[in-house]
């Protein structure tokens, strides 16, 4: 079987490093155990889950210092195919500290390091060069990087015939739906604030996202509700997933996992409906790992098995 070729692109990459610690007190010395270290970031976590299902991909990222050293590292461990940018600043680490006492989880996101212009002109030009049927954009904007960059990449992909696929929000998401994409991905808060308007019930918030494709933003808008699962909106039909209900180890890249099995499945050819299937199984899985772990392929597969859709 013929699958589409995979790109993603994260401009705002992060080590991610997670740990426990019994209780939270502010002026001690918190001992930790269960440290990891975590390549991060929204495009590589995309591209992780999706290798580890088994699919071929390409992560394009910028990568400076020690950090981006070890991040590069990192992903060739998992076996992960790489275009690595070099940069000047080095690349930002993110903490995640579970308090053992609560359950609760405390998430400390650096600021990315600032891009030159010429970085910049490197990386869409790796890019490019980078042979894709589907490109993913995930992730914030680092310094020095103008939200209009997604709305060229989205032109790019058009003018190429790919299917773009864009997890963001924000200024960014915005300049990429004014000129057209195959897919967003946003949960109910960016729906929010992508639409400036409080949208209170499913109802108002598949209107919103149908308002989204009408104005030719995009084909199809997938909206993860958490613990409610995730609906596959286009402008004239909605297919509905249920999550699974599980004991949750941490939150951390649920909807990157969403993205990259939704990605998977897209890319193996498989219908929306099993694509939706997937997206849930694998933001569902990811909830089953320690710190970052992200989301597992046995448990994806055995939660998939388990995921009704329906249509309307």
């Amino acid at each position: 079987m013929s699958v589409d070729r995979l790109v993603t692109l994260t401009l705002n990459p992060a080590i991610d490093l997670s740990a426990a610690t019994p209780k939270l007190e502010p002026l001690q010395k918190l001992r930790c155990t269960n440290m990891r270290r975590d390549p991060g970031g929204g495009g590589i976590n995309v591209a992780r889950v999706i290798a580890r299902l088994g699919g071929k991909v390409t992560a394009i990222f910028p990568s400076g210092g020690i950090s981006g050293k070890l991040l590069e590292q990192l992903l060739r461990a998992e076996g992960l195919s790489q275009i690595a940018v070099p940069t000047q600043k080095e690349t930002r680490e993110d903490v995640t500290v579970l308090e053992e006492e609560t359950g609760q989880q405390y998430r400390f996101v650096m600021p990315g390091a600032a891009l030159s212009d010429t970085e910049q002109s490197v990386l869409l030009e790796a890019l490019c060069d980078c042979p894709a049927d589907i490109v993913v954009l995930s992730g914030s904007l680092p310094e020095g990087v103008h939200a209009d960059v997604y709305g060229q990449i989205a032109e790019t992909c058009q003018a190429h015939g790919q299917r773009l696929v864009v997890d963001s929000s924000g200024p960014a998401l915005k300049a990429a739906l004014s000129h057209g994409v195959f897919l967003i991905k946003p949960n109910a808060r960016e729906l929010d604030a992508l639409t400036e308007r409080t949208l209170t019930t499913e109802e108002d918030l598949i209107a919103a996202a149908r308002a989204v494709i009408a104005q030719g933003g995009a084909k199809f808008v997938a909206l993860t509700l958490a613990e409610r699962g995730a609906r596959l909106i286009s402008g004239n039909s909605v297919l509905r997933a249920t999550a699974p209900t599980v004991t949750p180890l941490s939150t951390v890249g649920a909807g990157d996992s969403f993205t990259g099995g939704f990605v998977w499945a897209l890319s193996r050819k498989l219908d929306l409906s099993q694509c939706l299937r997937y997206g849930v199984a694998a933001g569902t899985a990811a909830l089953l790992g320690h710190g970052t772990e992200l989301a597992r392929a046995d448990d994806v597969h055995r939660l998939a098995d388990a995921i009704a859709v329906e249509a309307n």
